[in-house]
This record gives C-alpha cells, structure tokens and sequence, in this order.
C-alpha cells in the first residue's frame, strides 16, 4: 500500500505527458530556432555608437511653418511626435531663423575646424628645426673639442687653441 501512494505523483505526471499536457517546468515551451537561423534572432546588442540626426535646412524651415500652423493645444504635440522631435528642436531653430542665418539652418560639421595655415608659421617651424640641428651639432662638436684636449694632455701634446698657433 505504501507503494502505491508513492507511485501515484509519478503516474499522474506521466498520464499528463501522454495526453499531451506538460508538467510545469523551469524550461521554456517554446522551440528554440537552430543555431543556423540567424534572421529569426533579433540582435539585443544596442550599436556601439550612436547616430546624430542631422535635419537639412528645407526640413526645418517646413516644420517651423507647419508649428506655426498648429492652433489647437494638442496639435503641437502631435506634430512633435509624428516627426520623432522635441520642443527644444524647435526653440533652437525658431531662434536661427530670427537671426537671419539660413546657414545655420543646415547641419554643421562636428568637431576641429580646418585652420588656414599662416606662412610666418611654416617659416618660424622650419627655423626652429634648423636650430635645433644647429645646437645638435655644436654640441657634438663641443664634445669632440674636450676628448681632443684630454688626449693632448694625457700625450702632451700641445693643443692649438685657434688656427695657425701654439700654445
């Protein structure tokens, strides 16, 4: 008898699985894809650099109209949301266009601008290297001049201070 109450659970599990019930399980239901079947995967990586939208400046000047059109409370809002913008887009380029500067309407380019390179400042850095050559060389030449004269010492010799003497 003792068996027959513990065999019960078990049975009852197994009736479940042939009737095509499943027991509850830890283990998802659903059939996983084949490791070959890429294009069902989506990627849950987000990009390792964002994007910057860049807006041309026809774009901005057609919203800036189509905001001004907008009288009734939530057709502001509409519109911000239908174009995927925010109200500080429009702050920014309403204060561009009292300006007056179509220009910056359009996209700028990020980052270092390219500096026009002066002339005086090519010439200052190659004399600048040229100097440094310079000092390079005179102190080599300094070096030579004192092993000359401590090998005329240790030899006694008498070492020429300028051309054409003695000392």
């Amino acid at each position: 008898m003792e068996q027959k109450k513990s065999m019960e659970p078990q049975e009852r599990t197994l009736e479940k699985i042939e009737a095509g019930q499943r027991p509850e399980s830890i283990f998802s239901r659903t059939p996983h894809p084949s490791p070959l079947d890429h294009r069902s995967i989506p990627d849950p990586e987000v990009p390792t650099k964002a994007f910057r939208r860049k807006y041309p400046g026809e774009y901005k000047l057609r919203i800036l109209k189509e905001a001004e059109i907008c009288s009734h409370p939530g057709q502001l809002g509409a519109l911000l949301r239908r174009e995927g913008l925010y109200s500080s887009n429009l702050s920014t380029w309403r204060r561009q266009k009292e300006q007056g500067m179509l220009e910056a309407l359009s996209p700028k380019k990020r980052g270092p601008k390219n500096l026009k390179r002066n002339s005086l400042a090519v010439k200052v850095a190659q004399l600048e290297r040229e100097i440094e050559r310079l000092q390079r060389k005179l102190h080599q030449a300094e070096t030579i001049i004192d092993v000359q004269k401590k090998i005329s010492e240790i030899l006694q010799i008498p070492f020429q201070k300028e051309e054409g003497r003695t000392s």
